[in-house]
C-alpha cells in the first residue's frame, strides 16, 4: 500500500490528467481556433469605397477544426453563413496537414488516458515493474505532450504558411472576393497549448511523490514509577 504522501500526489496527477483530456476534447469540439476580420474586396471596389467607408464592408470570421462561421458585408447587409470543414472544404485546404492536426490531438488524448490509468494504479498499489511506476508516467506524459505539440504546431503552420483563413473565407464564394485583414489564434487553440503544459505539471507532481517525508515519531507512554511509599500502601 503506498504511503499517504504518494496517494495524495498521484491523486493530484490523476486530476491533472483528467484536466488535460477535457482541454483537448473541448479544443477539438469548439469553433474558436482562429478569429479574424474579412474585407469584401469586390463590394468595396464596385462603389470605390474610401477609407472611412471601408468599415461597411468589413465582416468577421471564426473557425475550428470541424466547423465555424462568417459574417460578410458586401453592400447588401450582413450575411451570416456556417462553415463546415468536412467533407468538401477540406479538399480546398491542405487536407493532409489538417488531418494530421486532428490525428495528433486524438493520439494525445489516448496517451493522456493511459497516463491517467497509471496514476490511479500508482495511487492504489506499489508497482513491481518500473515501467508501471514513475518511469512509465514520465514516458506516457512525454508522448502525450509531444503529440499535442505536433498537432498545435501543424495547425500553426497551416494558418501562417498555407493561408488557411483566406482559403476558408473564400470557399464557395463565386461572386465576391474576401480579403483577410487580420486573424489571430483564439481560446480553443490555447486550450490545446494548456493541455501540453498540464502534462509537464503531471511530471512535476510525479517527481514530488518520490520525496520522502519524515515519519512522525510516536512517543511511548511513560511507565509509572513506583516508590517505596507506594509499595507500603
Amino acid at each position: 500500500m503506498p504511503s499517504l504522501w504518494k496517494r495524495i500526489t498521484f491523486s493530484v496527477a490523476s486530476v491533472l490528467c483528467v484536466g488535460s483530456v477535457v482541454l483537448l476534447v473541448v479544443a477539438l469540439s469548439t469553433e474558436r481556433w482562429v478569429t479574424g476580420r474579412i474585407l469584401c474586396k469586390t463590394g468595396a471596389e464596385i462603389v470605390n469605397a474610401s477609407h472611412p467607408e471601408l468599415e461597411q464592408f468589413i465582416g468577421d470570421i471564426y473557425y475550428g477544426l470541424f466547423q465555424g462561421g462568417k459574417t460578410k458585408k458586401c453592400g447588401l447587409g450582413n450575411r451570416r453563413s456556417k462553415i463546415y470543414i468536412f467533407p468538401k472544404l477540406v479538399r480546398a485546404l491542405n487536407g493532409g496537414l489538417h488531418m494530421m492536426v486532428i490525428l495528433f490531438l486524438l493520439v494525445a488524448v489516448g496517451f493522456a488516458l493511459v497516463s491517467l490509468s497509471f496514476c490511479i494504479y500508482n495511487a492504489r498499489k506499489v508497482p513491481y515493474q518500473s515501467i508501471k511506476g514513475h518511469k512509465g508516467l514520465y514516458l506516457w506524459n512525454f508522448i502525450a505532450a509531444l503529440f499535442g505539440a505536433l498537432g498545435v504546431l501543424c495547425f500553426l503552420a497551416a494558418v501562417r504558411h498555407h493561408s488557411l483563413t483566406e482559403r476558408v473565407a473564400n470557399h464557395r464564394e463565386n461572386l465576391f472576393v474576401l480579403v483577410v485583414l487580420d486573424d489571430s489564434l483564439d481560446w480553443s487553440f490555447w486550450l490545446g497549448v494548456g493541455s501540453i503544459a498540464t502534462h509537464f505539471a503531471v511530471c512535476g507532481v510525479v517527481a514530488m511523490s518520490r520525496i520522502k517525508l519524515p515519519k512522525p515519531e510516536i512517543k511511548k507512554p511513560e511507565e509509572p514509577t513506583l516508590s517505596a511509599l507506594d509499595l507500603l500502601y
